[in-house]
């Protein structure tokens, strides 16, 4: 009984005594030195570049001028009728419509009326485009609530031409 009244009496001092608190010692970092300024200047960018003309297939030469029977001649290139891949499609594009210069980015984002667009510095129309899809050869230009803004045909390569759904020609190129 000793011996466990001299272990509870050991026990309790143990508990009693305190422990000496650490220092914590904070270091502060070398304030950063500012970043030099300078004067900030600003300017009008030059209007993009006028687009390409349009592929147009070469007219026929006159009956009197055709080649000899028996001759063999190059065919006629024209314009594709070929349906459209909407993976072409995708990316930055160049747009010529109302006398103005822009750019559309097309995505296979889906969105009302087909995928995500968004055209930058647009006049008119070509402004309200949010949405794009290809329906057979054609490439259909389309507004956020799904009307459409333009029908594109292929013209060869990477242009395709139309008309706005207010009459207006446009082009969409790379």
């Amino acid at each position: 009984m000793k011996t466990g009244a001299l272990l509870a009496l050991a026990l309790t001092a143990a508990g009693c005594v305190s422990a000496q608190p650490t220092r914590m010692v904070q270091v502060q970092p070398e304030p950063l030195r500012p970043a030099p300024t300078g004067q900030v200047s600003s300017s009008q960018l030059p209007p993009p570049p006028a687009p390409p003309p349009p592929v147009s297939a070469p007219v026929a030469p006159p009956v009197d001028q055709a080649a000899a029977p028996g001759t063999t001649t190059a065919p006629v290139q024209t314009a594709s009728a070929a349906p459209v891949s909407r993976d072409g499609l995708v990316g930055a594009w160049k747009v010529s419509s109302g006398g103005g210069n822009c750019q559309i980015f097309m995505a296979l984002t889906k969105w009302t009326g087909g995928y995500r667009a968004a055209s930058r510095g647009c006049p008119g129309q070509v402004a309200d485009v949010s949405a794009w899809d290809v329906s057979g050869s054609q490439v259909v230009l389309k507004d956020s609530s799904g009307g459409t803004v333009a029908n594109l045909s292929n013209s060869g390569g990477t242009r395709y031409d139309g008309t706005t759904s207010g009459g207006q020609a446009i082009s969409l190129y790379r």
